[in-house]
């Protein structure tokens, strides 16, 4: 398998959330990813409203980190994934970028309006910082109101779709709307959301498809890691473990 793809966006690092649940389903995880031609897997537990980033959750996540990094043939790197709240308007967003980039991974929340959303990603860009919007064609907000995707992009945010939305594992309006985004190039980033065996952290599929689609041309750059910089191999990154 020719190693290509940039993947932002997994949950192969146990941090008490809905992801691995431990150490060797992190590494078996990886290892799958490898084999499905990924290069370069960004590990992003969540920070939930209920379940924030305190000093000492972070240093649980960072031992787990390493223990998953120093077993698995991948680069592994490490990010976060935000669930937008007032609280982290309040913080420096610098201390959740996706790790040797500047970018900054927050989802769209699955109920609600994005009003928050729009304010932490404000908040990113003017801390010098990109935000990456992920999966907004399997949010309420987006599918009852479509343009605020277009709306989104039309300030210069990342919009990031879930390569299970493209193949249909979210339901058929998660996977059309996943598709329009992509055909008119409102986002530019497919990556996994992998959480578990059952959800593997897999792209092959998903930009097999997109070539069929859309062309080579026009496929690869949405899963190279062009979006975030990163479109040519690269030594793994320096640890941030504090």
């Amino acid at each position: 398998m020719d190693r290509r793809f940039v993947d932002c966006h997994s949950h192969v690092v146990p941090s008490g959330d809905d992801g691995a649940e431990d150490i060797p389903t992190g590494v078996a995880l990886c290892r799958d990813a490898v084999e499905h031609g990924t290069r370069l897997l960004f590990a992003t537990p969540h920070v939930w409203p209920e379940l924030t980033l305190t000093a000492a959750r972070e240093h649980e996540i960072r031992a787990a980190f390493e223990r998953v990094r120093d077993r698995s043939p991948i680069e592994l790197r490490l990010g976060w994934e935000l669930t937008p709240t007032r609280a982290l308007l309040d913080e420096d967003p610098r201390r959740y970028a996706l790790e040797g980039t500047d970018r900054v991974l927050m989802e769209v929340p699955f109920t609600g309006p994005a009003d928050v959303l729009v304010a932490l990603a404000t908040h990113t860009e003017e801390a010098g910082l990109r935000p990456v919007i992920a999966h907004p064609e399997r949010t309420e907000a987006v599918l009852d109101r479509p343009v605020l995707a277009d709306e989104l992009a039309e300030r210069g945010w990342r919009l990031q779709v879930n390569a299970t939305s493209l193949l249909g594992r979210h339901g058929q309006d998660s996977a059309e709307l996943g598709w329009d985004l992509l055909d008119r190039s409102v986002a530019g980033i497919v990556a996994s959301d992998g959480h578990r065996r059952t959800r593997p952290p897999h792209l092959d599929e998903a930009y097999a498809l997109a070539v069929r689609r859309l062309g080579e041309e026009r496929a690869l750059p949405l899963f190279d890691g062009t979006a975030l910089g990163l479109s040519t191999p690269t030594a793994r990154a320096p640890s941030q473990a504090a």
